[in-house]
């Protein structure tokens, strides 16, 4: 069975629809894209709607766009079919004003950068459209010829249908807390099934400045335990902290220095943070802890 296949059975001739195979360069947002369309499609979509000058003709031609994640290499999973209902040339400026690409600026995308020679991108207007939908996720198709081409005219290619999973491979499984490095941008859109986890775990944690190097070390406990901490910085950014607080908050940089049990005592917690500080020396002048 084929992609082509699965577009005839619902009667869209495979002759009008373009298929794209998202892999950012960017790692970060590489590594949150299947994230973003899973928990925020239209940050998603606002990722997709704008192209570059080539694959704009072909958009402006089609009358569906079948979007796809490449997760692996030579596979493609399935985000969704989206009906092209249009375009219109967005300005530099007015490219940046749209909510979607603030987001994925913050994730690292380049977009419509200054050195780009263009004045104007056309901006679509894709419709997410029923075609499949529970299959989101969980269709893997093969992409075919080399992966640098990441569109795909669908009546010119053959897409085998590789798999169907049983569950979406969008809900990307939470890392090894050791792995964990964050910006404080990516702590105000967290995996579902990551903030789960961190609600779950007490510890001690270190906050970076990359501006300078200094440190600052915390404890969580309590409600909502290590989640309930960095959810204070992503809306403050300095958490109630003095010492932050005049500091650029997207200079931060969020890791778990230990892990503990979730029914350890707050006051075994703080002593552990106290060995923390000593071992890190972050107390002020050195770093961002003033005690």
């Amino acid at each position: 069975m084929y992609l082509n296949d699965l577009l005839r059975a619902k009667n869209i001739d495979p002759h009008q629809v373009l298929v794209l195979r998202h892999r950012p360069s960017e790692p970060k947002l590489n590594l949150a894209l299947p994230r973003l369309a899973l928990e925020k499609p239209h940050v998603f979509n606002a990722y997709q709607q704008t192209q570059n000058e080539r694959v704009e003709g072909s958009m402006t031609r089609a009358k569906y766009v079948a979007s796809f994640i490449g997760q692996a290499p030579g596979k493609a999973l399935f985000v969704g079919l989206y009906s092209v209902e249009g375009s219109r040339p967005v300005t530099r400026k007015q490219f940046w004003k749209i909510p979607g690409n603030l987001e994925l600026k913050a994730l690292g995308m380049k977009g419509f950068g200054q050195d780009s020679a263009r004045t104007t991108v056309q901006c679509f207007d894709l419709v997410l459209n029923e075609f499949y939908a529970d299959w989101k996720g969980r269709l893997i198709i093969g992409w075919p010829g080399q992966e640098l081409s990441w569109f795909r005219l669908a009546d010119r290619n053959e897409f085998p249908v590789l798999a169907i999973l049983d569950e979406s491979a969008l809900d990307v499984a939470m890392p090894d807390w050791r792995e964990l490095d964050l910006s404080w941008e990516e702590l105000s859109s967290l995996p579902t099934r990551w903030k789960s986890k961190l609600s779950e775990w007490r510890g001690v944690y270190y906050i970076f400045d990359t501006s300078d190097g200094k440190g600052y070390v915390g404890a969580a406990y309590g409600a909502n335990n290590i989640l309930g901490r960095w959810l204070g910085y992503s809306t403050r950014g300095d958490g109630g902290n003095q010492l932050l607080r005049p500091r650029d908050p997207r200079h931060f940089q969020f890791t778990i220095l230990q892990r503990v049990s979730p029914d350890m005592d707050e006051k075994d917690v703080i002593d552990l943070e106290r060995t923390w500080k000593n071992r890190l020396h972050t107390r002020h002048p050195s770093g961002l802890n003033k005690n």
